[in-house]
């Protein structure tokens, strides 16, 4: 991290939320050091896992690895990180493949002193452990936080739901659109509400049927 990165983009002292700058950090990863601004210009998506060789953290990484090339497909990069050292990040991925027949093709972040995990708020404040809970978050080509999921550790996350997020953000990311309940790639996107009468009735002709289609518009790619 640079000096000016650093006053830039400090680390913010109360939780993370939608739309704040992500926080920088320059860490050891299973691929080298990687900092934030490698990935400047594409999306991605920073989660964290409480511990490595752990059952739920093995099965989302087998997971999200099959699905690494639909991340990629939709210009994303993905990075994980826990407090487990450099060593057990190696020694798990290896197993990983030895066990399963998997080669994990993104970096996990070694965050033994934890600087990475509390800028983001990856450690539950009241729990007696440094083991990160499941955090997710989607950082948009600009450094942008868009979306932030997180997930105690009993519960593993969806690959599928979190592929739903991305594209989702990607089709309304021009302000002018919302996706409905359910969205999935490929359905009918939504207008956002009329915020004047002219703008309200230049929208009510396009009514037909039930009167409720007036707010889709084409379908997303």
């Amino acid at each position: 991290m640079t000096h000016h990165e650093d006053q830039e983009n400090d680390a913010p002292t109360r939780p993370i939320r939608l739309n704040d700058k992500a926080p920088v950090f320059a860490a050891r990863t299973t691929m080298g050091v990687r900092c934030l601004s490698d990935y400047w210009g594409k999306w991605l998506i920073l989660f964290s896992h409480p511990a490595d060789f752990t059952p739920v953290c093995t099965s989302e990484f087998i997971a999200l690895e099959k699905a690494a090339d639909r991340f990629r497909d939709l210009d994303c990069e993905l990075l994980g990180l826990s407090a487990d050292s450099i060593y057990a990040h190696l020694a798990w991925i290896q197993n990983i493949e030895e066990r399963f027949g998997v080669q994990i093709s993104f970096p996990i972040i070694e965050d033994l002193s934890l600087a990475v995990a509390e800028a983001y708020g990856m450690i539950d404040a009241f729990s007696t452990s440094t083991s990160t809970i499941r955090s997710a978050f989607f950082i948009d080509p600009e450094g942008i936080v868009r979306a932030l999921i997180h997930y105690p550790m009993s519960v593993g996350r969806s690959v599928d739901e979190m592929l739903r997020v991305l594209a989702a953000l990607q089709a309304t990311s021009q302000g002018d659109l919302a996706t409905p309940e359910g969205w999935q790639p490929g359905d009918k996107l939504l207008q956002v509400p009329p915020t004047t009468v002219e703008a309200l009735r230049s929208r009510v002709p396009q009514a037909t049927g039930n009167g409720r289609d007036w707010y889709y518009v084409e379908s997303s790619k």
